[in-house]
């Protein structure tokens, strides 16, 4: 029988059990995961939040792989005050540079203010509290690589942190970093809306 959880990734760790890099890993996380267990999709190590653990093989295919996009909600800091201009650009698509070095138009996608995210701890490389920085959220169905910071850079702010706190109608909640939470198949499937005969 196959095995859910979710985890509030930490700051400074990999998606991953085993890596040759002198990295933290997710074997470090005070839980003991079964046999075969492995990420759904990625977060580098500077981004933090949703990631989705299983030993079902399936699941990675049809959440990112599958031909129905799924939504991705990341909660993002980035230094200055974003105009709200910024923010129609963001919304409108942007040109961000993909791999092998193509020009891509990201889709409309929606893009809001945060003016006190909630559940959102300090972290030790967080802007000085005197620093200007806006809170906003992006949704997404897609993917590329680093595509919420090449967003937010070819508007003119930097991403200063990024925090994935949904996948479909799956949250994070109030999840801490490095906690993990078990949940059902049926009750995952539900919230990442993944019917039966899609498996």
């Amino acid at each position: 029988m196959n095995r859910y959880f979710i985890i509030n990734k930490p700051y400074d760790m990999v998606s991953q059990f085993i890596s040759p890099d002198k990295v933290h890993l997710l074997g470090e996380l005070d839980y003991d995961f079964p046999e075969g267990t492995h990420a759904v999709g990625r977060l580098d190590n500077h981004s933090e939040g949703l990631l989705i653990l299983t030993t079902n093989k399936k699941v990675t295919r049809l959440l990112f792989e599958s031909d129905q996009p799924h939504k991705r909600t990341y909660l993002v800091m980035v230094g200055k005050i974003m105009s709200q201009e910024a923010l129609e650009q963001l919304r409108s698509g942007v040109t961000i540079r993909i791999k092998g070095g193509v020009d891509y138009v990201t889709p409309p996608c929606d893009v809001q203010i945060v003016e006190k995210p909630a559940n959102v701890g300090p972290r030790a490389h967080d802007l000085k509290e005197y620093l200007p920085r806006t809170w906003i959220t992006i949704t997404l169905t897609e993917g590329k690589f680093h595509q919420v910071r090449k967003m937010t850079a070819a508007v003119g702010h930097q991403t200063k942190r990024l925090i994935r706190i949904s996948i479909e109608d799956l949250l994070l909640g109030d999840l801490q970093p490095g906690e993990v939470k078990e949940m059902d198949e049926a009750t995952i499937f539900r919230l990442l809306k993944i019917g039966d005969n899609d498996i």
